[in-house]
């Protein structure tokens, strides 16, 4: 989750300002890049409980050890809760204390994979040194939402509060989950239609070929990306599918008038968040906002408001792919790599576009439903996701071998997504991997798992 962006102080005073705003995002194919982002959970070695944030082995000494590695710290009050370097990458935190790396913006898989490798060695040497580990899944496999030590961060106090209030599981979304996230550019409001279309679509493919978080509290919980399950309750107002962007008229514009509908979380001021949750942006436009009476926002109360909805893809100055469960080392680098060859490509883009065309909003429905519990093995129409997921590896592998970004021994990025075509022609997701060794070698244990899937 993002911290304040209160860089840009200028007031609102037209609506317009905030599609202009998304249109600024708009760049020649030349400028598109990638950024990828992702979660892993940090754990102590000696009983494999989630670290504190304060201690010898603790979130703290984390941070300060990468410090080594010239990431400059990034404080709120006194204490450390993120990392930044001049290429624009970061190091933060999740409200359960999940490390989470925000990837520089990058030309080509090749870049983003090394990047992806010189953070996981980084990271594991710290942690090792203070006798933590790290491991990427999409749920916390062990511990329950009581035993999970809260981050000092003042934005995720509002969040912790509100939550309950509209949903049943966003405390869990919020400190038992872990996420990989590639960001995309686009070229113009129709080419951000069309690339949103088919990467909301396609979603839930995602979501099956990325499951792997079957586990809660040691035991099966039922579904294969529980993660996805989650966010299913979350909150009703800021998640989901999003019906509108596949009706005549998707916009810039409409993607604003559904923003100022979200309700608010806070309004960051002189170093402090201050709860505005349920609140309306609408009302804060007409200097009306209860929690600030008399003020109107400026861009950067806008830009923090931009990070406070969770659909299933987000619109920022650039869209966020945002379907995916954590994972091993050659799915963070899978995930860009999926995304890139369907949305940077004009072919594939155009044939992604026509295998989703005539998909109902039911059928939509339908794959967000199912999917988190039935992954690959969804029915869809006369097939199954399975049958989906070898097609959409397949046109994401035509894009990126048309792409020709090669690397210095010639090799272009299709190799990245050698792990998704295994799962897709096998039909297993690597959440059924670790039921399967749940139930055999572990023995109905999962403290093995951080033994034999820790980075």
């Amino acid at each position: 989750m993002s911290g304040p962006a209160q860089a840009n102080q200028t007031p609102i005073t037209d609506r317009r300002q905030l599609i202009e705003d998304l249109e600024k995002g708009a760049k020649p194919e030349s400028a598109w890049r990638v950024g990828t982002e992702h979660e892993k959970f940090a754990f102590r070695k000696d009983d494999l409980r989630p670290l504190p944030y304060e201690g010898v082995c603790s979130i703290r000494t984390l941070l300060e050890g990468l410090m080594g590695f010239g990431w400059q710290p990034v404080r709120e009050g006194e204490n450390v809760i993120a990392l930044t370097r001049p290429d624009g990458s970061s190091v933060s935190l999740e409200p359960g204390g999940q490390v989470e790396l925000s990837g520089a913006l990058l030309d080509n898989i090749h870049q983003t994979c090394d990047e992806v490798h010189a953070h996981l060695r980084e990271v594991t040497q710290v942690a090792d040194k203070i006798g933590a580990g790290l491991v990427g899944l999409g749920f916390n496999p062990k511990w329950r939402r009581q035993d999970i030590p809260w981050m000092p961060k003042g934005r995720y106090a509002i969040m912790r509060a509100h939550m309950p209030r509209v949903g049943t599981l966003g405390l869990d979304m919020m400190l038992r989950t872990c996420t990989v996230q590639a960001n995309l550019d686009y070229g113009s409001e129709a080419d951000m239609v069309a690339k949103f279309r088919v990467s909301l679509a396609l979603q839930p493919i995602a979501t099956a070929l990325f499951a792997n978080s079957p586990f809660t509290e040691g035991k099966p919980n039922g579904f294969l990306s529980f993660r996805s399950h989650i966010w299913t309750d979350t909150d009703p107002a800021r998640t989901g599918i999003l019906p509108f962007v596949f009706e005549p008229g998707m916009s810039f514009e409409r993607y604003v008038d559904y923003m100022l509908d979200v309700p608010m979380y806070f309004v960051y001021r002189q170093g402090r968040y201050i709860d505005a949750a349920g609140q309306s942006f609408r009302d804060f436009l007409a200097g009306k906002l209860p929690a600030l009476p008399g003020e109107v926002p400026t861009m950067g109360d806008w830009t923090d408001h931009l990070t406070t909805a969770f659909p299933e893809v987000r619109l920022k100055r650039y869209l966020e792919m945002r379907g995916a469960d954590g994972g091993s080392w050659g799915r963070l680098c899978a995930l860009p790599a999926l995304w890139v060859g369907l949305l940077y490509d004009r072919q594939a883009l155009d044939e992604a576009a026509l295998l989703i065309a005539d998909w109902t909003e039911e059928d939509h429905d339908r794959l967000r439903r199912l999917v988190p519990r039935l992954g690959l093995s969804t029915p869809f129409r006369k097939g199954t996701v399975q049958d989906l997921a070898k097609r959409v590896v397949a046109i994401a592998r035509g894009g990126l071998v048309r792409r020709e970004r090669l690397d210095d021994q010639g090799r272009d990025e299709s190799g990245f997504l050698d792990p998704l075509t295994r799962i897709a022609e096998s039909g297993i997701t690597p959440a059924e991997r670790l039921l399967e060794a749940y139930h055999g070698v572990w023995r109905g244990e999962v403290d093995p798992l951080f033994r034999d899937y820790a980075y």
